[in-house]
């Protein structure tokens, strides 16, 4: 083949691999945003109801066990892909709140959306 020929091929071949470099990839969030401020608020011996006030209702409420409430996080920042997980559990004993887990915890200083 000339090289003139060879020019739309190339070309066909090349377009798709620059438009790929051009993908948008949007923020992705989920679950609940919680701030240091709001966990560092939450104490033993409050309600279910003033739980549900401060930190807003749990991504999910397990129905196995209705005394545990998880507030899930995920933040998947579009272009570098990367994530940013947060993790809290409420444990309570009836209506009261018996303890606090934070198996991936808030920073102190970093908004959780900031990752």
């Amino acid at each position: 083949m000339r090289p003139a020929r060879l020019r739309p091929h190339l070309a066909a071949l090349l377009l798709p691999l620059l438009a790929a470099g051009c993908i948008y990839r949007m923020d992705i969030q989920q679950g609940n945003l919680l701030g240091r401020e709001q966990v560092d608020q939450l104490e033993v011996g409050m309600t279910r109801s003033q739980v549900r006030f401060l930190l807003g209702t749990p991504m999910v409420v397990d129905v196995f066990d209705p005394d545990r409430w998880d507030y899930v996080y995920r933040f998947e920042r579009g272009k570098s892909r990367k994530v940013t997980r947060r993790h809290l559990i409420v444990w309570f004993d009836g209506d009261k709140v018996t303890r606090v887990e934070e198996p991936d915890p808030v920073p102190a200083k970093e908004s959780p959306a900031a990752g």
